[in-house]
């Protein structure tokens, strides 16, 4: 019998079954991508999971409507049309899933069907006529300064975890680099006398970041007195989990959690909202947006404007609230 189309809740497998799941000539196309995007793009292994997982989860939903025999799949990448790739976006639509999920789905699509172009797999980008969807303007989720101070007050500086954690928080609000950033630091990539930090960012390029004087104050705390509590063996990491190895976004992410709610913060949170507080601080005290974009290493200026809109929200806020005639 044959399988309703978008049948298989693929959510539900992890990212490795999913994938395994694919078809031999579905995983060939598919690594050949992947590979490239790796050697001449220089692309951050998140990134690069982050296609696989658009390609797989769009390849799977096509192989599961050709799937007419257990052992028998018809179907190729190569032979999927404009308009097979509208009914897998109406699919996305009745899932109810994301307009910008949608977005990105369909720029890891658009980009894999232009690589099958150059190598003369397909005679035309099925794609190429078909436009992402509109998106919502959404402002990125941000603290107060009192709220950031709060939270940067939580951790418990007599446990040497907390004291790492601590030491993070600081140079995250410091730098406002990202949380991938912070958790790959290295011991050579910091200078406590010149109190910069050089980051490798998106795409592998390199930025100096100032640190501030208390972020290296109290980085410097933590190099003498909790990081050698925590190493089980040499490492080159700044901030290695209790295990002694680099931590993962996700385990830092429930760190920040964890802290908010000890400092009885209850604004939604996200893994960047200390670098979206880092941007809108700094402008709402006058920074250049030319500089805070150096400083996100952002590439493009547009990207870094739209913390403009969250500065000037909140002056408009201040002053409804202070004006006499607000």
């Amino acid at each position: 019998m044959k399988p309703k189309l978008g049948a298989q809740k693929v959510s539900k497998q992890s990212r490795l079954t999913q994938y395994e799941g694919l078809s031999a000539k579905s995983r060939q196309y598919i690594d050949k991508f992947l590979s490239s995007l790796l050697v001449e793009k220089g692309l951050s292994k998140n990134t690069l999971s982050a296609y696989k997982t658009d390609l797989t989860k769009f390849a799977l939903y096509f192989q599961d409507s050709n799937l007419h025999h257990e052992e028998e799949l018809i179907f190729d990448l190569m032979h999927i049309d404009a308009s097979r790739i509208e009914k897998y976006l109406k699919y996305r639509v009745e899932k109810e899933l994301s307009a910008r999920s949608t977005s990105r789905s369909l720029s890891s699509i658009r980009a894999f069907y232009q690589f099958a172009l150059i190598k003369q797999w397909c005679e035309k980008s099925p794609i190429e006529k078909i436009k992402n969807p509109k998106l919502p303007s959404k402002l990125p989720d941000t603290l107060s300064e009192q709220q950031v101070s709060d939270l940067l007050d939580a951790p418990d500086l007599s446990d040497p975890v907390q004291w790492r954690d601590k030491a993070m928080l600081e140079v995250l609000y410091a730098t406002g680099i990202r949380v991938s950033e912070l958790v790959n630091l290295q011991m050579h990539e910091i200078s406590l006398l010149q109190g910069v930090i050089r980051v490798i960012g998106k795409g592998g390029k390199e930025r100096l970041v100032p640190l501030g004087e208390e972020a290296v104050d109290y980085l410097s705390q933590y190099l003498k007195q909790g990081r050698g509590e925590l190493l089980k063996k040499p490492t080159n990491t700044v901030f290695p989990s209790k295990r002694g190895q680099t931590m993962t976004r996700q385990t830092f992410w429930h760190r920040i959690k964890f802290y908010a709610e000890q400092a009885g913060i209850k604004s939604k949170l996200s893994p960047h909202t200390l670098r979206h507080a880092f941007a809108t601080h700094l402008l709402n005290h006058g920074a250049d947006l030319r500089v805070v974009q150096m400083l996100l290493g952002h590439s493009d200026l547009s990207t870094t404007q739209i913390y403009t809109h969250v500065a000037t929200q909140r002056l408009q806020s201040l002053v409804k609230e202070h004006h006499p005639r607000g």
